[in-house]
C-alpha cells in the first residue's frame, strides 16, 4: 500500500513535472501528498481553497482535480519563475487565481476572508504565521501541513522550527481543533477546526 502508485494523475501534471525538472525545481509535492489533497478537498463542496506555496503548480493540479465545479482556489507564491509554470499550464481553469507575493503578507492582508481548506506547502502559514492560517480557517475547515518529517534538503535551522510548530499544535485546545499526525511519506498533519 505505501508504495502503491497514485492514479490517475491530474491533467497537466506530467507537463508541469517535466517543466519543473527542466528548471531544476527541487521542492515538488510528492504524488502521495497529491493523492491525499485530492481526496480531502473533494469532501468540501463549493469550497474556498488556499494553497500557500504554488511552486510550479504540482500541488495545485491535485487540488483542482479534486475540487468541485463551484469551488475556488487561491494559490500564493513568492517566486515568479516557479509560479509562471503553474500560470502557463493551469490558468485556463477559471477556478484558480494566482497571487505572486509573500505568503505571510497575503495572510496578513486577508484577515476578513476565510477558507474551507488550506494547504500550507511553504514556510508562511506553517512555520511563520501559523496563527493566521488557523484564524482564516472556517469552522469545519481543514488545514493540511506537509514535510513534517526530516527531509534531505532541510537546512540546519529547519528542525528547531518543526519542533516549535509541533509544540504549538500540541497546545491547541482539543475543544476547538482535531489533529491527525501521519508519519507517512514526507509527514503530514491535518487540523480540522471543530464546530
Amino acid at each position: 500500500m505505501k508504495d502503491h502508485p497514485v492514479w490517475p494523475l491530474p491533467p497537466k501534471y506530467a507537463e508541469i513535472a517535466e517543466r519543473s525538472q527542466s528548471i531544476g525545481f527541487g521542492m515538488p509535492s510528492d504524488q502521495a501528498t497529491g493523492g491525499l489533497l485530492r481526496c480531502l478537498v473533494a469532501s468540501k463542496r463549493g469550497a474556498r481553497v488556499l494553497e500557500l506555496g504554488t511552486g510550479t503548480g504540482l500541488g495545485a493540479s491535485w487540488l483542482l482535480d479534486g475540487m468541485g465545479v463551484s469551488s475556488q482556489l487561491d494559490s500564493v507564491e513568492l517566486n515568479d519563475d516557479y509560479q509562471k509554470i503553474a500560470r502557463d499550464l493551469l490558468s485556463a481553469d477559471p477556478r484558480i487565481t494566482f497571487y505572486c507575493e509573500d505568503g505571510l503578507g497575503f495572510l496578513e492582508r486577508t484577515k476578513d476572508q476565510t477558507y474551507d481548506f488550506i494547504f500550507a506547502d511553504t514556510w508562511p502559514g506553517k512555520y511563520v504565521g501559523f496563527s493566521h492560517s488557523l484564524r482564516i480557517l472556517r469552522l469545519g475547515g481543514m488545514l493540511v501541513l506537509d514535510d513534517m518529517l526530516p527531509q534531505p534538503n532541510w537546512s540546519a535551522d529547519h528542525p528547531p522550527k518543526v519542533e516549535r510548530l509541533l509544540r504549538e499544535i500540541d497546545a491547541l485546545p482539543r475543544s476547538h481543533y482535531t489533529v491527525a499526525k501521519l508519519s507517512w511519506f514526507t509527514g503530514h498533519i491535518i487540523i480540522t477546526k471543530r464546530e
